[in-house]
């Protein structure tokens, strides 16, 4: 526990804030109708802002171009404990970048595909709900000044991940910007707007520290057995909804957004209507189910939609949840059988190692895996894996989940989102906090929390906070708790039936009919295998008579960022070209210029080890 607890007097204010956002500053404003959407309210936006970006400071890198994006420690703020918002905006923009693009020299980017030109304009921000919901989601569009007014289009996209409101720069913005697109963006009910129990702070709208009225997170707070709620509140996690029942609604209204700011930024052009605005979607990751899920809403207010990636829950797939509290429990031990060959190494590979020694272990005295010695029992846990639909391209590519602990991470935020708990109240004993040289939970500095905005993920640990477990049992710390994990979807009683009920609420349907849609998923993918999520994603909509197209890509995980580490530049290639490409293909379809993509299988080929990435190795599809 912290030695900082809450007092009284913040505690009540953290109860009432939740209610108090939604009454901002700010003159809430009404967008225009785009159409019919699961429901037929007019959305209202509040804490509105318009900033504009030119002369060094653009709306694609904000000024820092792709040198600047290429730094290793970001831009700083001129006082450690009080950044501007301006300089929250970039180095959350810095942040997102570096995320999710390979920007490493000899990696393609800016040379071979993508874009990181300086494109001036306009930002229009704000805050916005769906019904029912207890908290917001950001919304944020990029209007550049060479908005093409004769081809007016939108690009929307969701955050990947967990991301703040930039999580998709690299995705919509390099693709849209540059082409005279206004961009949408929404954080899905994520992001970083983490709160600190202790001191009663937050994140306000313009991504800044501060207290009181107009945060865009401020959570309900269970009380905890002493009285007292102590640690970081994590949106994603403890919101109090189900954010990810609500994707393709966030999605919808970050696209209603763009046309009022699109009416706010060219006025004598108005209206911008989805009749004289073309919109498409595109999203990766928890994006790429964002907008598979937006496809399936009502209204012919979409245009097409482009899929890199997509977690989405699907009949006859896997839920997110569930393989990756198998995969939590079990990789780990997995990995150490050598029939998997050579793995691709990250950072702290001695560690992975140990610490898959100690899960075999665990596992067989839990009698979750066979063996008479770690080694039998690595490749029991592989057996088993397999057996349930990890193939061995997957668990190699995983290695990097496991090495950083992201199986467990995604196990703790969801189970908390998918049973609305709040904070306090996770029925595995699990919380946020800052954590001191020994692991143990600290209260949070001011300057930790200056950066909480700009350079958390959403899913601790990482920006500062880390995940804080009780009771702990060596050899294997971690064990008990992601067995309790694991019981919330294999178990019974209330916390299981809670647990399971989010996750029913989450299950994608077909797209809209007629609506054109692109799946692109690498077939390497360790943290979301198609398997899971495109394979029967594609197959339930063909089902159901829709036009889906789908890209098998070879040679591709999950984490373009993670290119720049030699290993995985040798043996991996980048998804992000194939979402761009897939991206220019339905665009040009919609000018009525060529047909949309066929299917394919992608046989490309590695760059191996030390050579910079060429067109050759991509081998794009016709």
């Amino acid at each position: 526990m912290t030695t900082n607890p809450l007092p009284s007097s913040l505690r009540c204010l953290a109860l009432g804030l939740a209610l108090a956002t939604a009454a901002c500053a700010t003159t809430p404003a009404t967008a225009p109708d785009v159409g019919a959407g699961p429901s037929q309210e007019t959305p209202m936006f509040t804490a509105e802002r318009m900033t504009g970006h030119r002369a060094g400071d653009d709306l694609l890198t904000a000024g820092l171009g792709l040198a600047g994006l290429r730094d290793m420690a970001g831009p700083a703020f001129a006082d450690p404990l009080h950044p501007s918002a301006a300089e929250s905006r970039r180095r959350a923009i810095w942040s997102n970048w570096r995320g999710i693009a390979d920007l490493a020299p000899g990696g393609g980017f800016g040379d071979l595909y993508g874009s990181t030109a300086d494109v001036p304009g306009r930002e229009y921000s704000a805050l916005a709900r769906v019904g029912g919901a207890h908290q917001p989601h950001r919304v944020l569009v990029q209007v550049p000044d060479a908005f093409d007014q004769q081809k007016r289009c939108v690009v929307v996209s969701a955050a990947s991940g967990s991301r703040g409101v930039y999580g998709s720069i690299a995705v919509a913005g390099a693709w849209g910007l540059p082409r005279g697109c206004a961009v949408a963006y929404t954080d899905k009910g994520a992001g970083s707007d983490y709160f600190d129990l202790d001191s009663g702070q937050g994140i306000a709208a313009d991504g800044t520290p501060a207290e009181g009225e107009g945060l865009a997170f401020a959570p309900l707070v269970a009380p905890s057995a002493d009285g007292d709620v102590r640690g970081v509140a994590v949106k994603h996690a403890q919101s109090g909804d189900n954010p990810e029942a609500d994707w393709g609604r966030h999605v919808e209204q970050a696209a209603r957004f763009a046309l009022h700011a699109l009416d706010r930024a060219f006025p004598a052009s108005a209206p911008f209507t989805t009749d004289n605005t073309r919109i498409i979607a595109v999203g990766i990751s928890n994006g790429g189910g964002a907008v598979l899920r937006a496809a399936e809403l009502e209204g012919d207010w979409l245009d097409a939609v482009v899929a890199g990636e997509p977690n989405v829950d699907v009949e006859g797939g896997r839920s997110l949840y569930d393989y990756a509290t198998e995969a939590a429990l079990l990789m780990p031990c997995a990995l150490l059988d050598p029939a998997l060959g050579p793995l691709p190494q990250p950072p702290l590979a001695a560690q992975v190692d140990a610490a898959g020694l100690a899960r075999c272990g665990a596992l067989k005295a839990a009698g979750l895996v066979d063996g008479a010695g770690a080694a039998a029992q690595a490749v029991d846990a592989h057996r088993r894996l397999n057996d349930s639909g990890f193939s061995d391209d997957a668990l190699r590519a995983g290695v990097l989940s496991s090495g950083f602990d992201l199986w467990r991470a995604v196990a703790v935020t969801y189970a908390s989102a998918y049973g609305r708990y709040a904070p306090g109240a996770h029925p595995c004993g699990f919380s946020f906090a800052a954590l001191d040289a020994n692991g143990a939970p600290r209260p949070t500095t001011a300057a930790e929390r200056a950066t909480w905005w700009s350079d958390g993920s959403g899913i601790p640990p990482g920006g500062g906070i880390g995940l804080v477990q009780a009771p702990v049992a060596a050899p294997d710390p971690g064990f008990d708790g992601l067995r309790c994990l694991r019981a919330l979807w294999t178990g019974e009683g209330a916390d299981a039936r809670r647990v399971r009920a989010g996750i029913a609420e989450i299950r994608a349907a077909a797209p809209r009919e007629g609506l054109p849609v692109v799946v692109v998923h690498g077939t390497d993918d360790g943290l979301i295998p198609p398997a899971f999520s495109s394979r029967p994603y594609v197959a339930m909509a063909r089902a159901a008579g829709r036009d889906v197209r789908y890209w098998q890509v070879g040679h591709a995980q999950h984490f373009d960022a993670f290119l720049g580490l030699p290993d995985y530049a040798a043996r991996y290639l980048p998804l992000l070209p194939y979402v761009y490409s897939a991206l220019d293909r339905v665009d040009a379809y919609l000018d009525g210029a060529g047909p949309l993509p066929s299917d394919a299988v992608i046989a490309n080929r590695p760059r191996g080890s030390g050579a910079a990435l060429e067109a050759g190795h991509l081998a794009m599809p016709e």
